[in-house]
Parts: structure tokens; C-alpha cells; sequence
């Protein structure tokens, strides 16, 4: 037994917060979705506390430069796209997406040190993925995003697609993992199973929910009846989550695939998207497929709003006090820091397996308490 004095449990609890670190974490990173840097043109993207340059070469592979030109310093990024190679608007010098200079037209020769930085890239399952690492290794194999067979098959929607601004650190997205409870109060759902696996580069979220009766809108009389929610949501690195999501309908499951990730542009402001495919059946064929695919991407959307509300007001707090019900924040939070910290001085804590399900009996019984008295409180409103 823990004996806790009078003077120990008066004391107030100081918020703890270090001062937050301008190294950007190591892994894959989403950009968007490839087409839209298909165009021909040169897209800027601030990310990683600089300003990049996306462009397509005549090759059709998508290229990441630095967006400053080595010789006088021109936005590349307001450039033209030449072959396969990048012109410069100030002096016509022309980059591959090997980052090295290929030709000075005015020039008989070029510059042995004329080489700016390149990103590896990944174009996979509609998405563009760029590779940071501090160190500038390049990335093992086995830390690649898994292919996701929903995004090329025939039988599955297009993707959704939605991006927004957030002015705060990245790490306040990946506290959600392990926090249970706050999908009941800021997201109106009702987890009633949760459950956390870490191993490796992955962090597993794995819940089970229905919708709050006393929040849930009510549904037209053609709409089909949702009962619950299956969803294994994994990040594979640092910032790009797969849930493998169900949504269960009287008569019918409805399959789905939401991708939530996010690329920092410095560290006080990132930029966060969310991307959803829906399987087509018989139940939900071609049109009503894409239709209900767009409608979930608005609900989605939605609850990202909600966080960020909760995110623009809140405060960085490095040791949150916390309750036997609230999940393993420090463990994720060791997890994570394995991609801040260079390959040789990752701990074998931060990488071991680790398991914990929450046992969500308290929570259910005074959220059904909750949901019940707030039902009762505005029949009896509507009655008087």
C-alpha cells in the first residue's frame, strides 16, 4: 500500500513542459495525393522548418529539391519545369531530381560543387511520400508504409481528400492513440473496447464504439441505420496512420480505409489531412458508394475540427497527471521519441512490444448513466 502524507497530496501539480525541440522526426512523411503534383509545374511546400519544391519530370517520377537555387539564391519553386530537369526563373540553371546541376546554358561547363539537397520520394497508392532524416541515412525497408490493395482496386471508391493548417506541435495528434476517453466528450462516439499494441515503428490503436443516442443527428427516413464501429488504426512511423475502419449498418457492414497524416512545417504548426476510401457492394453500388465515401470524409472532417479547437486552446504539457482509465500516454510518448533521436541512441524500450487493454467497464456504466439522464432531461424539456 502507498501512504500519501497531507502535505504531498495538497501540493498543487506544476505543468511541466520542455522547450520544443526544432528537430523534425525521421520516417515517411505524406505530401497529398500524386496527382495533384502531376501537372507539369513546379508546387512549393514548406515542411521540415524549410521551403521545398515538388515538380514531374518527363520520366513521370516526382522529384523534391530544396527550394533555393545554389548558384544566386532564385525560388525554384517559380520555376519552369524543363524535361526532367528544374530551371531556375533567375538564371536559367537547370536541377535534376538527383539534386545536381545539369546544365548552365550560358555556360561551357558546370560547377563540380553544384549539387543542392534531394529528397527520396515515394509515389504509392495515390500518395506522395518524401523521407526525412535528420542524419540524412536513407530509409531502411522495412520502415516503408504498407501498400493499401483498397486504393487501386476497381472495387473501391477514389480517395476523399482533405488538408488544413494546425498551429501546434505534432505530438498533441499522436496523444489521440492512447486517449479513450476523449472520443466519448469532443467526438460524440461511445468506445466500448480499447486497446493498444507498440512494437517497432507501429503504434496499433484498436476500438470498438457506437454512436451517443444523445448527441447523434437524427437520420432520414431512407438512410441506412448505423449500430457501431470496428477500427484498427496503425502508424507506421511517426505521422501516417492507416485504420482499417467498419462501419456496421442494419443488414450490412460498410468497409472503408481512413488514412490521418501530417508533415510539419516547423515545430509550432503542422499540416494535417485525412484521406478515406469505401468499398463498393451491393448494398452501397458505384454512385452511393462515392456518395457515402464523401459523407464520411465530412464526418471525419468534422471531428478534426474538434480537436483542433481543443489543440488552438490547450497547453504543451510533458507530465500529464492522469487516472487508472486514461491509457498508456507515457509509453506511446517513449515510443515516439525513437524518431527524434539518432538510429544508434534509439533505447530497445522504445522499440519492444508493448500491449495494454484498457478495461473500459467505469467508463461505459457513467457514460450510459450520462447518455440516459441527457435523453431524459430533453424529453422532459420537449414535454413542458
Amino acid at each position: 500500500m502507498i501512504h500519501v502524507t497531507a502535505a504531498e497530496s495538497d501540493a498543487i501539480r506544476v505543468i511541466e513542459a520542455e522547450e520544443i525541440s526544432t528537430r523534425f522526426a525521421r520516417g515517411w512523411h505524406c505530401l497529398g495525393l500524386s496527382d495533384g503534383f502531376k501537372d507539369g509545374k513546379p508546387h512549393t511546400i514548406n515542411a521540415f522548418g524549410q521551403k521545398l519544391v515538388v515538380f514531374q519530370g518527363e520520366d513521370g517520377k516526382i522529384n523534391v529539391l530544396d527550394a533555393y537555387c545554389r548558384h544566386m539564391g532564385g525560388d525554384l519553386s517559380q520555376g519552369t519545369v524543363k524535361g526532367n530537369e528544374l530551371a531556375c526563373p533567375f538564371h536559367d540553371w537547370r536541377w535534376g531530381g538527383d539534386g545536381r546541376c545539369k546544365q548552365i546554358p550560358y555556360s561551357r561547363r558546370v560547377p563540380l560543387r553544384a549539387r543542392t539537397a534531394a529528397w527520396q520520394t515515394a509515389d504509392q497508392d495515390g500518395m506522395l511520400f518524401v523521407w526525412n532524416d535528420p542524419e540524412g541515412n536513407p530509409p531502411p525497408p522495412e520502415v516503408m508504409v504498407p501498400k493499401i490493395p483498397g486504393a487501386t482496386r476497381d472495387d473501391w471508391t477514389d480517395w476523399v481528400w482533405n488538408k488544413t493548417v494546425v498551429h501546434t506541435n505534432v505530438r498533441e495528434v499522436i496523444d489521440n492513440v492512447v486517449d479513450m476517453a476523449h472520443f466519448f466528450y469532443i467526438h460524440h462516439s461511445f468506445p466500448t473496447f480499447f486497446k493498444n499494441v507498440f512494437e517497432g515503428h507501429v503504434a496499433t490503436q484498436v476500438m470498438n464504439g457506437k454512436s451517443r443516442p444523445d448527441t447523434a443527428r437524427p437520420a432520414s427516413s431512407n438512410a441506412p441505420v448505423l449500430t457501431g464501429n470496428s477500427s484498427v488504426a496503425s502508424y507506421y512511423g511517426p505521422s501516417f496512420m492507416i485504420d482499417d475502419l467498419t462501419y456496421h449498418y442494419e443488414g450490412f457492414d460498410l468497409e472503408s480505409v481512413l488514412i490521418n497524416c501530417h508533415y510539419p512545417i516547423d515545430e509550432n504548426s503542422f499540416v494535417l489531412m485525412s484521406g478515406i476510401i469505401a468499398q463498393r457492394s451491393d448494398k452501397l453500388p458505384g454512385d452511393a458508394a462515392d456518395q457515402m465515401a464523401k459523407t464520411m470524409s465530412k464526418f471525419i472532417l468534422s471531428g478534426f475540427d474538434q480537436d483542433v479547437e481543443i489543440w488552438k486552446h490547450k497547453a504543451r504539457i510533458d507530465n500529464p497527471l492522469l487516472c487508472e482509465e486514461d491509457g498508456p500516454v507515457y509509453q506511446l510518448r517513449r515510443w515516439y521519441e525513437q524518431f527524434y533521436v539518432d538510429v544508434a541512441d534509439i533505447d530497445p524500450e522504445m522499440t519492444a512490444r508493448f500491449e495494454h487493454e484498457l478495461d473500459t467497464t467505469r467508463p461505459v456504466e457513467s457514460w450510459q448513466r450520462e447518455v440516459e439522464e441527457n435523453i431524459a432531461r430533453r424529453e422532459k424539456a420537449a414535454s413542458s
